[in-house]
C-alpha cells in the first residue's frame, strides 16, 4: 500500500510539472495598438491610455528615434514590450498599413509578464 501511494504520488508530480512545461511553451493572441517604446510612457499617463495609442500617429511611429527605440502593443490597456523579432515585424506592418492612425494588429507569440516573443503580425483593422 506504502509503494502503490509513492507511485501514485510520483506520477502526480510528474503530470503535473509536465502540463506547466506545456502551458509555458504556448503562443497567446493579442490584439491592439502598436507603440514605440520612446512615445509609451507618454500613452501611458494619458487618462484612456487605449485610445492613446489608438491615437498614436504611423508617421511618428516610423520616424527615426521612434523606430530605433523598438515597439510595443498596447491591448485592453497594458503595454507589451515585442522581442528584436516583433519590432522588426512591428516596422514592416506599420509600414504596410494604410491607416495613419487606429490600426488595430493581431500578435501572436509566447507572452512572459510584459514581454512577448513575437511569431506574427497581422492588421486586423
Amino acid at each position: 500500500m506504502k509503494k502503490t501511494t509513492m507511485i501514485t504520488l510520483a506520477l502526480g508530480v510528474v503530470m503535473g510539472l509536465t502540463g506547466l512545461v506545456l502551458a509555458q511553451g504556448k503562443n497567446t493572441t493579442i490584439s491592439g495598438n502598436l507603440v514605440d517604446k520612446a512615445c509609451s510612457a507618454r500613452v501611458a499617463k494619458a487618462a484612456n491610455p487605449q485610445e492613446a495609442a489608438a491615437g498614436h500617429s504611423k508617421k511618428c511611429a516610423l520616424s527615426e528615434n521612434c523606430k530605433a527605440s523598438c515597439y510595443g502593443v498596447y491591448s485592453e490597456g497594458k503595454f507589451y514590450e515585442l522581442d528584436d523579432k516583433g519590432c522588426e515585424l512591428a516596422k514592416a506592418a506599420l509600414e504596410k498599413s494604410t491607416k495613419e492612425k487606429g490600426a488595430v494588429f493581431k500578435i501572436v507569440g509566447k507572452v512572459d509578464g510584459a514581454k512577448i516573443a513575437v511569431v506574427s503580425i497581422t492588421e486586423t483593422e
